[in-house]
């Protein structure tokens, strides 16, 4: 046998190692990591821009594994390049505490970037990092000082393809010429139900042209001089000024390397076994025992030298840039930290103060607006979009201004695209340097769920603006309307669902949800118009908590609890129940995830056990059997709706304060 290069031997290390891992642990995709391996080779030991000592350096590359199932293609990486990722790990391949999950998990394992796994997921979060760095870049680097000039690579197959949201991520990176976003297509026409051809025959190369995508077709993935000279191709145009995102479509075989299962759908999800493995250890010439690596092939992937070279080169940028323009460097780093601004516990009580005095009726969507223009000046870091709603979501505020193919700006279009849109702004947070809030109707939450969930688990600081939150919308019928909606995002772990009853309530929310750091928040909105109820500025640390009582009544009989558009009518009930001489006290209930991590003592003293309680929301009630038990009532709407004005679907459906009336005044009569 020919003797191999060491290159060669490097690429085929990740193959033994993915092989090794997967076999211990009898579970796991071995296909993708030996069929990129020579790929890998190429960008991690060649092109790669990054410093093993420091995974969160500012202006590394950033590497997104879009088909994370292959996960231990990243995990060998790490480990050879000298993450601290130590073979025990890979050892322990997907068992419990390991800090190699399944799938890459961020937080988890130093150096990846991004939770990846559901498909398509990883290469639309790609697009936000690249957008998150173009926007930096434009709005930091100055003549002489480019502190930000980094690329996003991605790998991606032919799953990430086949999703519906690599369609929208892509399509807007070639609208907005994300030049610096390079991704490698794993095209080896294989997925779990075998040979794609069946159902998945897209002229993939054509469709990323018409996105506005640079394509380089008909890769050899194996061969590493095909790929060295495609990605230098890709580079060379990332910093022109027509460059274009790069789409490097590598023709490879899945499990290369397996005498036997090359080439087939059995490696891409199970282990090899232990004959298959013996024959592919004898193929490649690898004589060594089980997770052991030759000293040379170690040697040469080791890049922590090489890394704190290329930082070190880097921080003396840094240096002179902070010297000639120290305010924006200090700026840069605060952003990147992800600090907020040293004066915002200051001027936050005047913003209070201000939209607490606001005597009129506003739609929650307008008062989050009203809150945005005052909290925008704050925070240059804010991002804001809106999926094609802007004008509906109000997501836009006073001065902003929009993003463009070439231009900065601190809010974007980001078309009809929700789903889209909530995973590239997971990117864009993962980045760091921008906190960025999106807007679409809550009713099409269901289209960016996902999205979503990725967010809350890899507890990062992102804002969904979901407004017209209920039947309160009206005309538009029960294709808009929410019902199960908020119930449904209440039970995501990690995510803090916000439904204020006003003004007060709705600044407080987007004040909490900015200063919150370890996850998404969402905020539902009203379209209809609602009653100041919170008007003292003193509520606020009471807002805060989740839920409080908004009116206390003496020797209380039943307790009324409301939240958003339906704490009107709670207060409403309230003075009915009063003419009666029927005591009640009032809870808004602006975030029920916040006020379940109160203390018992304070969810108590707010909710007592021994009063009867009767909840009020136009969404599915069941949710809020949890607040007021089974002797509880909750007024809701378990149906969907209808097409009408929002005050005739109210009083059709049922939702009314003298519906809440007759349920506590039996509550209070069953004793």
């Amino acid at each position: 046998m020919q003797q191999k290069s060491l290159a060669q031997r490097m690429a085929d290390a990740i193959r033994i190692l993915s092989v090794d891992a997967v076999e211990k642990a009898k579970s796991g995709h071995p296909g993708a990591p030996m069929g990129m391996s020579e790929i890998a080779e190429v960008l991690w030991h060649r092109h790669l821009k990054h410093n093993p000592n420091n995974p969160s350096w500012p202006d590394r590359d950033r590497f997104v594994l879009s088909n994370g199932h292959g996960s231990l293609l990243i995990y060998s990486l790490l480990h050879l390049t000298g993450y601290d990722l130590p073979m025990s790990e890979l050892q322990t391949f997907r068992q419990l505490h390991s800090k190699t999950a399944g799938h890459p998990e961020y937080g988890i394992t130093p150096g990846v970037e991004t939770t990846t796994g559901p498909l398509g997921q990883g290469v639309s979060n790609a697009v936000g990092f690249a957008l998150a760095e173009k926007l930096m870049a434009q709005e930091f680097n100055r003549d002489g000082h480019a502190i930000v000039d980094h690329c996003t690579y991605v790998f991606l197959g032919d799953g990430c393809m086949m999703e519906g949201i690599s369609h929208e991520a892509c399509a807007l990176a070639g609208t907005l010429r994300l030049s610096k976003l390079i991704a490698f297509y794993d095209d080896n026409g294989i997925s779990i139900d075998g040979h794609v051809e069946g159902w998945f025959t897209d002229d993939t190369p054509k469709r990323f042209e018409a996105y506005g995508w640079k394509v380089i077709a008909n890769v050899d993935g194996h061969d590493a001089a095909a790929v060295e000279a495609a990605l230098r191709e890709a580079k060379a145009q990332s910093s022109t000024p027509d460059g274009k995102p790069t789409l490097i479509c590598c023709k490879t075989v899945i499990g290369q390397g397996s005498p036997n299962k090359a080439g087939t759908h059995d490696v891409h999800g199970a282990a090899l076994g232990a004959a298959e493995v013996a024959a592919t250890r004898e193929a490649l010439g690898w004589a060594l025992a089980p997770f052991e690596l030759p000293a040379d092939v170690s040697q040469a992937w080791d890049a922590r030298e090489r890394g704190a070279r290329v930082e070190s080169e880097w921080n003396t940028r840094f240096a002179a840039y902070r010297v000639a323009y120290p305010a924006e460097a200090a700026e840069f780093e605060r952003r990147m930290r992800g600090e907020l601004p040293a004066n915002w516990a200051t001027a936050l009580s005047g913003v209070f103060a201000a939209i607490a005095a606001k005597p009129d009726a506003f739609a929650t969507r307008k008062s989050s607006q009203n809150a945005l223009d005052a909290l925008a000046p704050l925070l240059p870091e804010f991002f804001g979009g809106s999926a094609d709603l802007t004008g509906s979501n109000l997501t836009n505020f006073k001065g902003c201004i929009r993003a463009g193919r070439d231009t900065w700006g601190n809010h974007l279009s980001y078309g009809v695209r929700e789903f889209g849109m909530a995973a590239i702004m997971n990117g864009i947070t993962l980045h760091g340097g921008y906190l960025p809030y999106g807007g679409t109707f809550l009713t099409f939450s269901d289209y960016s769920r996902n999205a979503i969930r990725m967010a809350a688990l890899m507890k990062i600081r992102v804002i969904h603006v979901f407004t017209h939150d209920s039947i309160g919308l009206g005309e538009d019928g029960p294709t808009h309307q929410s019902v199960e909606h908020v119930p449904s995002l209440r039970i995501i772990p990690n995510l803090d669902v916000w439904r204020p009853a006003d003004g007060l309530e709705t600044a407080v929310a987007w004040a909490c949800s900015i200063e919150r750091r370890d996850g998404p928040s969402a905020l539902a909105l009203s379209r209809q118009n609602l009653p100041p109820l919170a008007t003292d500025p003193a509520l606020v640390d009471s807002i805060r908590r989740g839920g409080y009582i908004l009116s206390e009544a003496e020797n209380a009989q039943v307790i009324l609890i409301g939240t958003g558009s339906e704490t009107s009518l709670a207060m409403e009930a309230k003075a009915l129940l009063a003419a009666e001489g029927i005591a009640a006290r009032v809870v808004s209930m602006p975030c029920t995830n916040v006020f379940d991590r109160q203390p018992s003592e304070y969810q108590d003293s707010v909710l007592p056990i021994h009063l009867p309680s009767v909840a009020v929301e136009a969404a599915h009630p069941d949710f809020w059997r949890k607040y007021v038990g089974r002797k509880g009532a909750v007024v809701g709407i378990a149906s969907f709706g209808e097409s009408a004005p929002a005050k005739d679907l109210y009083t059709y459906f049922g939702i009314t304060a003298k519906a809440v009336a007759d349920a506590a005044r039996q509550r209070v009569r069953k004793g």
